[in-house]
Formats: C-alpha cells, sequence, structure tokens
C-alpha cells in the first residue's frame, strides 16, 4: 500500500467536514477529484474506508483507523516543516559544547545564561570536553563548538580567537616564593603544584614553562574544582598556575600573593572551534560575541 501525506491530510478533512463536498472546498480540488482519490484510496487498501450512505458520511473501522494515523502524523509533520522554517532562518539549532578547560566555567555558564535568553529555540548543552577527544567529536557533529587554547589546522574547522588571558601564580602569602616579583621553572623544583586532572600539554605551566626548562615540580597534585586548589594554596599545601579571571578576588585576599609566569609574565589565547560551515550561522556569531565579552568582564572586575 503506498500511502501519501494527501491522503491522510483527506481522511481528515472528509471526518471533519462529514462530506465530500465540504471536505473538497477545503483541500481547494474538485469534488470529482476527490471522490477519485477516495476511489484509489480503497483499491489500495483493499478495505472499504467509509460507511456508504450514512449521513453525515462516516469512516468505517478500518477508517477510524486511518484517521488516528492521520491525527498524529500530520502534526508532526507540521512542527518538522515549523522547525525547518527556523533552521533556514537561523532561529533554532544545537549548540552543544565541549569544553578543554576546567577554568572556563566561570565565564561560560554567565554567556549561556545570556544567550539562552536571545535564542530560546536553539538547543543547548553542555558536554565534558575532559572526558573525550573533543575535536574529533567536533569534526564528528557530535558537539558544536569547543573552547580549546590549543588550536590545530583541521579540515573543515575552523578557531576563532576569542581572547588573551594570563596564566598566573598564585601561593599563600607565607610561601617562600611570595618575596618573590616573578616565577620561573627553578622555582617549582621544591614546590607541590596543584593542578586541574588534565594531561600535562594541556596544562600552560607545563607546556610553556616547566616542559622547555626540563623542570619537574617535587610533585604534581590533581584536583577538580577550583576552590578547593584556592582553599589548598592558601594552606600553603602547594601553589598553582591559574588563569588570571579565576584570581580577579583572590589576589586581594591577604592569604594569597599572585604573581606573574616569568619576568615577562606569560599571555595565552582562548579560541572556539567550531566547524567552518556553522561559524556565520546568526546564533553561533551571538555565542562568539558573548564569549569574548563576559571573560573581559571577570578580568577587569
Amino acid at each position: 500500500m503506498h500511502l501519501e501525506l494527501r491522503h491522510l491530510r483527506t481522511i481528515k478533512a472528509i471526518h471533519e467536514a462529514g462530506g465530500l463536498a465540504r471536505a473538497a472546498e477545503q483541500l481547494n480540488i474538485t469534488q470529482s477529484a476527490l471522490s477519485h482519490q477516495v476511489k484509489g484510496l480503497e483499491e489500495q487498501a483493499g478495505v472499504e474506508l467509509f460507511v456508504r450512505r450514512s449521513k453525515p458520511l462516516k469512516l468505517s473501522a478500518a477508517g477510524l483507523r486511518m484517521l488516528r494515523t492521520a491525527e498524529r502524523v500530520l502534526p508532526e509533520i507540521t512542527a518538522l516543516g515549523e522547525e525547518f522554517r527556523s533552521l533556514r532562518s537561523g532561529k533554532s539549532g544545537r549548540l552543544h559544547i565541549a569544553i578543554e578547560c576546567h577554568a572556563c566555567f566561570d565565564w561560560l555558564f554567565p554567556a549561556l545564561e545570556q544567550f539562552r535568553r536571545a535564542w530560546p529555540e536553539v538547543d543547548v548543552d553542555i558536554r565534558p570536553g575532559l572526558a573525550f577527544e573533543a575535536l574529533p567529536a567536533l569534526a564528528r557533529e557530535e558537539v558544536d563548538l569547543v573552547v580549546s587554547s590549543d588550536p590545530e589546522t583541521l579540515p573543515g574547522i575552523v578557531f576563532r580567537p576569542l581572547f588573551d588571558y594570563a596564566p598566573t601564580f598564585v601561593a599563600a602569602r607565607q610561601n617562600p616564593l611570595a618575596q618573590r616579583p616573578f616565577v620561573v621553572a627553578e622555582d617549582f623544583r621544591d614546590q607541590v603544584l596543584i593542578t586541574y586532572p588534565v594531561d600535562r600539554a594541556r596544562l600552560d605551566i607545563f607546556s610553556e614553562v616547566l616542559r622547555p626548562a626540563r623542570v619537574e615540580p617535587l610533585a604534581v597534585r590533581q584536583v577538580e574544582l577550583t576552590a578547593v586548589i584556592l582553599m589548598l594554596v592558601a594552606s600553603n599545601r602547594g601553589v598553582s598556575v591559574l588563569p588570571d579571571w579565576v584570581l580577579r578576588e583572590v589576589k586581594y585576599q591577604p592569604d594569597y600573593v599572585t604573581r606573574p609566569v616569568t619576568d615577562k609574565g606569560l599571555t595565552k589565547r582562548m579560541y572556539a572551534a567550531v566547524r567552518e560551515a556553522e561559524a556565520t550561522r546568526p546564533f553561533m556569531a551571538h555565542f562568539l560575541k558573548l564569549a569574548r565579552s563576559e571573560p573581559l568582564k571577570l578580568q577587569r572586575a
């Protein structure tokens, strides 16, 4: 049986109109064409869909079964059409984000809250980028944006710059390094370095300072939460290097000191990796704008 959407619309229109003449008018076709369509449909189905010689025209048991299908399927088709129209106009879509940066949650959530209000029809979700290979997932369309400080050359992927940040040393005020104007690689040899639980290659202090100088800290302690890292630092259980926006408040507290890393300081750039074909979609462009501005508010705070 070859069933088309027009057949479902026909069954529904005849049931609602109670006769062929009014249904044909609703469907904007002639009554003769409608009768021919019904006859052909019944021949395909091998059953009668209407109770003949009934006024108003009534559906048979088979016709009612088809009506239930029409009432279920036609609204879904209508909704799908609306969704496609929204996609074409750029009003709806999907923004699933993977993050290769623990500290990024500090500015990401405020940016997402603004985005949610502006684009209520966009499906927003956060995928923990640390639990899987985020950039390959982006290429496979499992996520739509990756926040990363490590741009790569990948086909079909573009890295849009978001903002620059300064990896900054933080220690307890009683730590001997608190007396230094800045810290260098050698200063970490007798220090417990507290980091997020990520690969060393993705930690600025290792990739930019310690590894080039072939310096190994006294020990490395991995901690999931920024607040816990700072608590341990304040207790002089170790030192850490965190983005400057994370330290916007503690740098003024008496328990902590913050210092530049190296005499000139470090500067790194955060990027948003997106598929090239989607980089200019209206909602994506707006999110990138928010993702650039929100961290700068934190840095100036």
